[in-house]
């Protein structure tokens, strides 16, 4: 359990009917400390808790109960810990928004902000609904996305796991019973064998730096200097510039959307939505619109000048300003950006899975030609 105290937790257990004989404490640092703040649960968890808090506080149950129930029915030993030690601010007299600051792993900006919106509002229950909605929504994107990449994916293993098993254990065999002939082999089998003798050479040795080098990838992307330019490089190839800055506008269309329908400036929308933009130079680029949003420019001119978002959102943005129907024509944007994006992946999926398996089939049958040409060539010698 959770508490600031052993007095605490006593009077906890007490309330449940129990009685403790010893009570210890299991962690000397705080969550401020780095405790608890590096405590990570995955979206669909945090999206169900949200959905939960915001049905039993829109049925008119207390918050500390509201949170003690989902504490009693939330799978997980971490997300578990996280609504207790929350729970246990609130019982504190801690505001929610601040209870759940100590928990920026769990919690983003984002959330935190829209949290306290809806506490000053006195609409917590529908700024609940609406951080539900959105985590689904963010949720069910990228499943969408991931799904339509796995096969893809899988065809591709198979395809190098099968040429690489061709290679190093059925061609050498082969290899063999050419030597003994001793005759002229043809300049395919000749390439095969190279092919084959390089891999069984330096195949251990090229894995093993594919694997430090994609160690010392991962270490290189915490740098945020050196993720600046792969993701400049991303905005640089034409395809990949499509995919990136469609997924970024809709993700900051999104958030936008919500934190000003949940009634946070647009100001501090776009300084909290920047932030949820994962690509750096388009999170740049976003600051730099709000800068001039402060400075008294439009919302719609701002984005442009960027030179990034796709012309879509730059034209829902100018509709909405000049209707005042701003937060509808972000919702309107980020949902035709999400469809536009799923469309896309879809295609590239489907054009993608029969071209791995063509590539796969040449290089196949080119390993299987190599081994039968030496073979007709010996049954022509043998019917002279």
């Amino acid at each position: 359990m959770t508490g600031e105290s052993p007095r605490q937790i006593r009077q906890q257990l007490r309330a449940q009917g129990l009685h403790p004989i010893e009570v210890d404490g299991i962690a000397q640092s705080s969550p401020r400390q780095g405790g608890k703040a590096r405590t990570r649960v995955s979206t669909a968890q945090l999206a169900l808790v949200t959905r939960q808090l915001a049905t039993l506080l829109r049925s008119g149950i207390p918050l500390e109960q509201s949170l003690r129930a989902i504490e009693e029915q939330v799978h997980g030993r971490q997300l578990h810990r996280v609504i207790a030690a929350v729970r246990s601010r609130i019982t504190e007299g801690s505001p929610l928004h601040k209870a759940l600051a100590e928990f920026p792993g769990v919690f983003p900006e984002m959330y935190q902000v829209m949290v306290e919106a809806g506490e000053s509002s006195g609409k917590l229950d529908e700024v609940l609904g609406h951080l539900a909605t959105y985590t689904e929504q963010h949720q069910n994107l990228h499943r969408k996305l991931g799904v339509a990449l796995i096969y893809p994916a899988l065809v591709t293993l198979v395809a190098v796991v099968v040429v690489i098993a061709l290679m190093t254990y059925v061609v050498p065999e082969i290899v063999r019973v050419f030597e003994q002939t001793g005759q002229q082999l043809p300049l395919l089998t000749r390439a095969m064998i190279t092919s084959s003798d390089f891999i069984c050479a330096w195949g251990p040795t090229m894995a093993i730096a594919g694997v430090v080098a994609s160690l010392g990838w991962c270490i290189a992307m915490t740098r945020p200097g050196i993720r600046w330019y792969r993701d400049r490089l991303y905005l640089l190839v034409p395809g990949c510039r499509y995919l990136v800055t469609n997924l970024q506008a809709a993700r900051l269309s999104r958030a936008l959307a919500i934190l000003t329908r949940s009634g946070v400036p647009l100001l501090d929308a776009l300084r909290i939505g920047s932030r949820m933009i994962s690509n750096l130079p388009l999170r740049e680029a976003t600051a730099k619109a709000a800068v001039k949003v402060r400075e008294g420019g439009r919302f719609q001119r701002a984005i442009a000048e960027a030179g990034y978002f796709p012309p879509l959102l730059l034209h829902m943005l100018a509709a909405g300003e000049d209707s005042g129907e701003l937060e509808e024509m972000l919702e309107r944007a980020a949902t035709s950006q999400e469809r536009e994006l799923e469309s896309v992946v879809a295609t590239v999926g489907a054009v993608l899975e029969p071209l791995i398996i063509l590539v796969m089939g040449v290089v196949v049958l080119l390993i299987v030609l190599a081994i039968l040409m030496p073979i007709f060539d010996m049954n022509q010698i043998v019917g002279q």
